[in-house]
């Protein structure tokens, strides 16, 4: 039975309270720590002293423990892209019967760089026939997108066994502009215009004047679809699809995984200033760690997921900026959590962040930083879900409504209500992993806000805050040589950072001499300060913005691509 008025007018403004208490909570975490920190170390030094030292110890030893995962994905990585993984494939007998959905959204991106993409996706070691290509413009993008397109639809269109261009419209109710949207409507395209006539096996279907009976047989289900996402940089290494797709028919329960790889933002990594490559490579290398922890691995920007999965979700939240993380949220919670992202420990290319002007750059990264950041909005949704009564919108009174129900149904109209539980709510999921995931979520992102304010920036408090009494004292005395010790050890981990980030830069040009390389290691001294101004503060400003709501919430932002 529905619910009734009444009941479903608690439910959902009790969601709506729980919704808005964890929108406060990362923001609330983050701001506590810093002010008790710094009120502490007035109040209560020798405390604040103690807890310094003992978080450098922390940091120390998860430094170490980061460091040896990303050494275990770097061998991983180096050996799988020496694999021949199409021939590895043609040992199963399934690997035909797959056929790879490939997404392209795009805005305004330069022709060059859009062309750069379709290229490597071209001259990928993979049959081209097994390939359903669309590229995603918006309408927003203008004459400038409209013309891109058609470039490349001249230039590729006929490469691939089907390719498409499709035109997300702007201003759809219940969306806000960016990737989710463009990427739900691209893919409801795709779905109508030729997976669908492919598979029911609609002979009258003639789209380009491609004969479509040679494929009938083998696209049976939207079981052998894989769906992958990438951003109009993303250029792909020749054996990519081959690794996937080998990942994907070798995995138990392969439908239920999002297939993640790591992101290398190396197209333009020698154009790129040098404080822009170490804010690439940091994210890159946190990918490469989290690749060899895959129980905390979720999805990130290029991904691809099972087409059924995609469909069960209802495709990707068209309301929310964090597209690429809310599509492993939106699984995990539909499918009761037995979902999970699969680590191909295999790369894709991506443009480090780089503007035509160094002030450019810092804004641009500043910004991106801030959008990522922009990902605790899937706390709440992970903790509440959106659920809805049933028969809500007949069953709220539509004469002489209450102030209470009008908010609730701004509320219901606004978070655009499915069926999903989240981790309060919903009984099927395994108390231990509802109580891992909320602590890991919250706990990362206040680390994230906090960990490089409390390393690097505050630990010197007690000394000036303290006062006369504490600074006699020989804790006083040894704070600074304490802490200044640990993190000088702690900083093997921005040795192997700067070694792996040469290892993984690509073939060098002509122009660029040997002894440069030297160079590009030295640039890790700027590590502590992007750690704090492209982290903390970006991530601090996110929270804070969503605490306030309203019109401080952030809304899509696409970074820039340039070739400078």
């Amino acid at each position: 039975m529905g619910s009734t008025p009444l009941e479903a007018t608690i439910i959902l403004y009790l969601d709506m309270t729980m919704h808005r208490f964890f929108e406060f909570l990362p923001g609330t975490l983050s701001w506590l720590t810093l002010i008790l920190m710094v009120l502490l170390s007035w109040l209560s030094p020798v405390f604040i002293a103690v807890f310094i030292i003992l978080f450098d110890i922390y940091w120390l030893l998860k430094t170490i423990y980061l460091s040896l995962h990303l050494r275990s994905t770097f061998s991983i990585m180096k050996k799988n892209l020496k694999v021949d993984w199409l021939g590895k494939l043609k040992e199963l007998d399934s690997w035909r019967d797959i056929y790879h959905l490939v997404i392209l959204p795009m805005y305004r991106e330069p022709y060059e760089v859009v062309r750069e993409s379709f290229e490597s996706l071209a001259k990928g070691n993979y049959p081209l026939e097994k390939f359903i290509v669309v590229l995603a413009m918006e309408e927003a993008g203008g004459n400038e997108a409209t013309e891109t397109a058609k470039k490349i639809e001249a230039e590729f269109g006929s490469k691939f066994f089907r390719f498409i261009v499709t035109s997300h419209p702007a201003g759809l109710p219940g969306e806000i502009p960016g990737k989710g949207s463009n990427e739900t409507w691209a893919a409801k395209e795709a779905k109508r215009l030729i997976i669908d006539p492919l598979l029911y096996n609609n002979n009258n279907y003639d789209y380009d004047g491609k004969d479509n009976k040679s494929l009938l047989s083998s696209l049976s289900s939207y079981d052998n679809v894989l769906v992958s996402v990438f951003d109009a940089d993303t250029q792909i290494f020749p054996e990519y699809f081959g690794r996937l797709t080998c990942v994907f028919l070798k995995s138990g329960n392969r439908l239920r995984a999002i297939y993640q790889p790591v992101p290398l933002f190396v197209n333009n990594v020698y154009q790129a200033p040098a404080l822009a490559r170490v804010i690439s490579f940091s994210s890159t290398f946190w990918q490469m760690m989290q690749q060899s922890r895959p129980e905390r691995l979720t999805s990130f920007s290029s991904q691809s997921i099972p087409f059924p999965a995609l469909l069960d979700i209802g495709y990707w939240h068209t309301d929310v900026v964090s597209e690429d993380s809310r599509s492993f949220w939106q699984c995990y919670l539909h499918y009761h959590g037995d979902f999970r992202v699969e680590p191909l420990f295999y790369p894709v290319s991506m443009d480090a962040n780089a503007a035509p002007t160094f002030w450019g750059t810092l804004k641009n990264n500043y910004r991106q930083h801030r959008r990522w950041a922009w990902g605790c909005e899937n706390i709440p949704y992970l903790m509440c879900g959106r659920r809805k009564p049933a028969d809500l919108n007949s069953r709220l009174s539509t004469n002489n409504e209450s102030i209470a129900n009008e908010r609730i149904r701004k509320f219901a109209k606004n978070s655009l209500l499915d069926d999903d539980e989240g981790l309060l709510y919903d009984k099927k999921i395994p108390l231990l992993k509802k109580w891992y995931w909320s602590f890991n979520s919250i706990e990362g992102f206040h680390s994230w806000a906090t960990n490089a304010l409390l390393i690097f920036a505050l630990g010197w408090l007690p000394v000036v805050l303290g006062g006369k009494h504490f600074n006699v004292s020989l804790l006083s005395y040894s704070l600074p040589s304490i802490t200044r010790f640990i993190v000088e050890i702690s900083m093997i981990g921005v040795a192997s950072a700067a070694f792996f980030s040469i290892l993984l830069l690509p073939p060098r040009p002509e122009p660029i001499k040997w002894y440069e390389y030297i160079l590009y290691a030295l640039q890790w001294i700027f590590l502590p300060v992007t750690l704090i101004i492209f982290g903390c503060i970006p991530a601090l400003e996110a929270q804070t913005r969503m605490m306030l709501g309203g019109k401080w919430r952030l809304g899509f932002w696409p970074t820039p691509k340039t070739r400078i």
